[in-house]
């Protein structure tokens, strides 16, 4: 179990630090929902979906799966400072910004892209496949969560330029996984 956890908490890493990404430029309470349920369904979903799929295909996508995870995030946080930069000439505004179901999807999708091969690897482990999926899901959860708060705290101390660093948080933490850091 301990090792369970550990696993989950590895893997909520790079989902804590794309919150803090997402929460610099302010959140609400429906954001936190949304990002809480898809990072949360990405993580579990990927290691069963790895674990059913086979050790077979796990080689075929191994590194490209890490590569494909990173340069999805890569992206995101481009878009987001492109975003940023045209919306530079308005006011900043007063509400928390709304995050686009689709970036939040591809968002959850790169993040967990990773997670196929720790499926495989829970099959090797003989570990419940179902309590690996509550472990990992509701940690992810959490992780994310803290990570929307944390991201929430310093945005309002960076003002207008929270989406510029929520962009450059999310290119870093591509950036680390393209590394091998997270």
């Amino acid at each position: 179990m301990v090792a369970l956890l550990l696993v989950a908490a590895s893997l909520g890493l790079s989902n804590l630090a794309a919150s803090v990404g997402i929460g610099v430029s302010g959140v609400d309470g429906r954001t936190r929902l949304r990002v809480g349920l898809v990072f949360g369904a990405f993580e579990t979903a990927m290691p069963v979906i790895g674990l059913l799929l086979g050790r077979g295909l796990a080689s075929a996508l191994g590194r490209a799966a890490h590569w494909t995870g990173a340069g999805l995030l890569i992206a995101t946080g481009l878009y987001a400072l492109i975003r940023a930069a045209r919306d530079s000439g308005g006011h900043a505004e007063a509400v928390p910004a709304r995050l686009p179901v689709g970036r939040l999807l591809v968002t959850g999708l790169a993040l967990s892209i990773d997670n196929l091969a720790v499926g495989f690897a829970l099959g090797t482990y003989h570990i419940a496949l179902v309590l690996a999926a509550v472990v990992i899901g509701a940690v992810s959860v959490t992780m994310s969560l803290a990570g929307l708060e944390l991201g929430r705290r310093l945005g309002g101390r960076a003002g207008d330029q929270g989406e510029i660093i929520g962009g450059l948080v999310l290119i870093g933490v591509g950036a680390a996984i393209a590394a091998g850091i997270l």
